[in-house]
């Protein structure tokens, strides 16, 4: 039975796209596989390289049966959905819109339709959405492409992040500290920054590419450290923590987000709460090497633990059971959410 990856697949960086595509990776590898795109905006680059078929009704082109896996899409919004009958329906449910919750799981998308089965991303969005039941799978990455590397040519030490290329991405209060650190020599790079006004981060050391620019595992890996906060985005997740502790790069990133969960602070990474934490826990990784050695390959270990071959495809293999006991239904506490 053919397993659907539907995901609206608007550009190649998101994470959303990034997790469907790692999902798709790992499944291939046991059981069929197709992957659709639910927007008229699917991207031209994904369509061609990854064979993403558009879902439509009026072209009558979309899945039909099988197994339908919602990666930040919603079965409610698309008209073709009436049609098909899907063994089983699933939502890989990665973002904090708690209204839809509701929508999705009950009742029934379709009368005699299965019914929905919810994956979130983790512990920390669950907890926020105030919910019980389901299953919690991480955002996946591949652990072979993000590997350490030694970095070759570079002299002078590199504090960096990547994102998607909008203003929630940041905090304001970081700013300062870049701007700090180049002053004492550091190089700062920053990519998927160029949404912040170039007077902002005015230094010849900072360094902001746009998003895509460089491929992730290249990226992290001009770096010595990474560093990491948001400012009116939440991360459910934060794949790009995991990706970066997986190249075996000492993290410090704000205790907020999904990525908390799998840092144990002063262990294999730092978690912060103010930025003058921040700024402490970056300035002592930078002043010791063997710091940063030991926290980097703890950093690996973990990550290695967290996306091992095996739990990867235990994880996939829950998406190809034809007779499955269903994850736990979904209950929510409305007064657990405070959004």
């Amino acid at each position: 039975m053919t397993v659907h990856l539907i995901n609206a697949f608007l550009g190649p960086y998101g994470g959303s796209e990034q997790e469907t595509l790692t999902l798709y990776e790992t499944l291939r590898e046991i059981t069929r596989v197709q992957l659709w795109g639910t927007s008229s905006r699917l991207h031209p680059e994904l369509a061609r390289n990854w064979a993403v078929r558009h879902a439509r009704l009026r072209a009558l082109d979309y899945p039909r049966d099988g197994i339908l896996v919602f990666v930040g899409a919603h079965w409610r919004r698309q008209p073709w959905t009436w049609f098909a009958r899907p063994h089983r329906l699933i939502y890989v449910f990665n973002t904090f819109h708690y209204k839809v919750l509701p929508i999705v799981t009950s009742p029934r998308p379709r009368p005699g339709g299965p019914q929905a089965e919810i994956v979130f991303i983790s512990d920390f969005q669950r907890r926020q959405l105030g919910v019980r039941g389901g299953v919690v799978h991480p955002s996946p990455i591949d652990i072979q492409l993000f590997r350490p590397r030694a970095r070759i040519g570079q002299p002078e030490l590199t504090v960096g992040r990547m994102s998607r290329d909008y203003e929630g991405k940041f905090d304001a209060a970081d700013f300062p500290l870049y701007t700090s650190l180049a002053r004492k020599g550091v190089r700062v790079r920053l990519m998927g920054a160029t949404c912040m006004r170039d007077e902002i981060l005015d230094h010849p050391l900072i360094e902001r590419l746009p998003e895509g620019a460089e491929s992730p595992e290249q990226f992290l890996r001009s770096l010595d450290v990474f560093f990491y906060r948001t400012g009116a985005h939440v991360e459910t997740f934060g794949r790009v923590v995991l990706e970066a502790m997986a190249c075996g790069l000492p993290v410090v990133c704000h205790r907020r987000g999904g990525y908390a969960d799998h840092v144990e602070s002063g262990t294999d990474g730092f978690l912060f709460e103010t930025t003058e934490e921040a700024a402490a826990q970056v300035n002592a990784l930078l002043a010791d090497a063997a710091l940063r050695q030991r926290i980097g390959v703890a950093a690996r270990h973990r990550a290695a633990s967290l996306y091992a071959p095996d739990t990867q495809r235990e994880r996939a293999i829950f998406y190809t059971e034809l007779a499955t006991e269903r994850a736990p239904a979904v209950s929510r506490s409305w007064s657990n959410c405070n959004r």
